[in-house]
C-alpha cells in the first residue's frame, strides 16, 4: 500500500493523550489514526431513531427555539 505523510496539528494535552494511548495499546500514533479512518469507511452510519424522525421538520426554521426558551424561563423564574 502507498503511503503519503500528513501533519496534524492538535492541542498539546489532546496530542499527549493520543501518545499515552498508543504506548498503553502497543501501537504506533500513525497505526492508531490508520485504524481509527479504516473504521469510519466500514461502520455505517447510525440511523436516526423514529422517534426524533418523527419531530423533524415540526419547527418552522423561522422560529428561534433558543429564544423562545429564554423567554419562558425568564417568565416562569423571572
Amino acid at each position: 500500500m502507498e503511503t503519503a505523510k500528513l501533519t496534524v496539528r492538535l492541542p498539546k494535552d489532546e496530542l499527549e493523550l493520543v501518545k499515552h494511548y498508543a504506548r498503553d495499546h502497543g501501537v504506533t500514533v500513525t497505526a492508531l489514526i490508520g485504524r481509527y479512518f479504516s473504521r469510519l469507511q466500514t461502520v455505517p452510519p447510525t440511523p436516526i431513531h423514529p422517534d426524533v424522525a418523527r419531530f423533524t421538520g415540526l419547527v418552522p426554521p423561522y422560529v428561534d427555539a433558543r429564544e423562545l426558551h429564554r423567554e419562558y424561563l425568564e417568565a416562569k423564574h423571572g
